[in-house]
C-alpha cells in the first residue's frame, strides 16, 4: 500500500474498503451483542488484522466502541476495558496511524461513549501467531486475506499477472492450493489465539462467476496486463519483468470459503452473504450503466494504485507508474462501456466451537 496521506496514498483512495467495512458493520453488531451477553468479560481483546493506513483504521475502532456502549447499556453491566491491535505488515505506515491517534483520541462521541479503551500497533503477518493462546476474543479483517502469503512457485502465467482466460489449468490449480495452504493456517492460528466464544468477521473480495476465468478480479487484472503488455510492446517494459510478475492474490469463491471452513472444523459459521461494490469509489448506483465511463476509469485507477503501486515500482521501477495507470485508467473507461463489473464483497462471520 502506498503510504502517507498523498493524493496517491492509500490513506485518499480506501473509499472502496470504507464501503465495504459499512457492509461488514452489522455482523461486527451481532458479534459483540453476543459477546457482551455471554462472556460479560471486565476487559475485552479485538484485533484488526490487516488494519492498513489512513480513516478507515480507526472507523472500526469507533464502531465498535459504540457497538459496546450500545450493548451495554441494553445488557446492563457496565463496558469492558477495551484493548485494540493493529495488524499489519512491517512495512505499513504505523507512523501514520500513530499521528491520526491524537486526533481520533479528541474526538468527542468516542469521549461521551464512556467506553475505556487503549489501541496499540502491531506488526506481522498474520499467516503466522500473533497473540498467546486464548487471549482474543475478537477478530476484524477486511480486504486483506486475499493477499496470499506468496505467489504460488512454480508459476509459468506469460503475459498475465493474475489467473487469466489466457492462464494454463497448473496456474488455476497452484493459486488455489495457495489460498486452501493459507486460509485454513490462517483459521487454525485464529482458533488457538480466541477464547472460549470468540469470533470473528472477515470480509473480502469475493468471485460470483463459477469460471475461475472470468471471475470479476481476473477481469480487472486482466486491464492491468493490458497495459503492462502495449509498454513492452513499445519497449517501455522488459517482456522478461512481465513474465516474472505474478500477483500474490486470489479470489475464492463463497462455495470454496464454506468449503475449507467446514473441512477445518474449528468454527462454526454464523453468517456468510456476498454483496456487490461498483468499481468506482463514487457510484453508488445499483445500476448496470455506468454515467460517466472516463470518471470512473479514473477514480478506479486511484483506487488500484493506492494498493499496487508498491509492488510495481519494486519489480519494473517507479519512472512506468504514471503511464501505466493512465493506460489502465483508459482500459477500465473502455471496459465498462460495455459492461459495468462489480466487485462481489464475501462477508464471513464465525464463532470459535468449544
Amino acid at each position: 500500500m502506498d503510504g502517507g496521506s498523498g493524493i496517491n496514498s492509500y490513506a485518499a483512495n480506501s473509499k472502496l474498503q470504507n464501503k465495504a467495512i459499512t457492509k461488514m458493520k452489522p455482523f461486527v453488531e451481532a458479534a459483540f451483542g453476543e459477546l457482551c451477553r455471554d462472556l460479560v468479560p471486565k476487559k475485552m481483546v479485538m484485533a484488526d488484522l490487516g488494519c492498513s493506513s489512513g480513516p478507515n483504521t480507526f472507523m472500526v475502532i469507533s464502531e465498535v466502541i459504540h457497538i459496546i456502549r450500545a450493548a451495554c447499556q441494553t445488557l446492563g453491566p457496565k463496558p469492558p476495558e477495551m484493548q485494540f491491535f493493529l495488524n499489519d505488515l512491517p512495512g505499513n505506515d504505523f507512523n501514520n496511524i500513530f499521528r491520526l491517534l491524537e486526533y481520533f483520541n479528541n474526538e468527542e462521541s468516542l469521549r461521551d461513549a464512556n467506553v475505556p479503551y487503549y489501541i496499540a500497533g502491531l506488526p506481522g503477518s498474520f499467516y503466522g501467531r500473533l497473540f498467546p493462546q486464548q487471549s482474543v476474543h475478537f477478530f476484524h479483517s477486511s480486504y486483506s486475506l486475499n493477499w496470499i502469503s506468496q505467489v504460488p512457485e512454480g508459476l509459468e502465467n506469460k503475459g498475465s499477472i493474475y489467473i487469466s482466460k489466457t492462464s494454463p489449468p497448473q496456474v488455476v490449480k497452484l493459486y488455489q492450493e495457495q489460498f486452501r495452504k493459507d486460509f485454513s493456517l490462517f483459521l487454525a492460528l485464529r482458533f488457538e489465539e480466541l477464547v472460549s466464544g470468540g469470533q470473528a468477521v472477515l470480509g473480502f473480495i469475493g468471485r460470483k462467476n463459477k469460471d475461475i476465468l472470468c471471475g470479476e478480479l481476473s477481469c480487472l487484472h486482466s486491464l492491468v496486463a493490458e497495459a503492462l503488455n502495449s509498454m513492452v510492446l513499445e519497449g517501455l517494459v522488459e517482456e522478461e519483468k512481465l513474465y516474472s510478475f505474478n500477483l500474490p492474490v486470489y479470489v475464492p469463491s463463497m462455495e470454496e470459503v464454506e468449503t475449507i471452513v467446514t473441512e477445518q472444523g474449528l468454527f462454526d459459521t454464523l453468517q456468510i452473504k456476498m454483496f456487490k461494490s461498483n468499481w468506482d469509489p463514487d457510484d453508488d448506483s445499483e445500476s448496470d450503466i455506468v454515467r460517466d465511463n472516463i470518471k470512473s476509469g479514473a477514480n478506479f485507477a486511484l483506487c488500484l494504485r493506492a494498493v499496487l503501486e508498491p509492488m510495481i515500482s519494486s519489480h519494473f521501477g517507479e519512472f512506468i507508474i504514471e503511464d501505466l495507470f493512465s493506460r489502465f485508467a483508459i482500459n477500465v473507461a473502455n471496459h465498462l462501456l460495455k459492461e459495468n463489473t462489480k466487485l462481489p464483497i464475501l462477508v464471513l462471520a464465525l464463532k470459535k466451537k468449544d
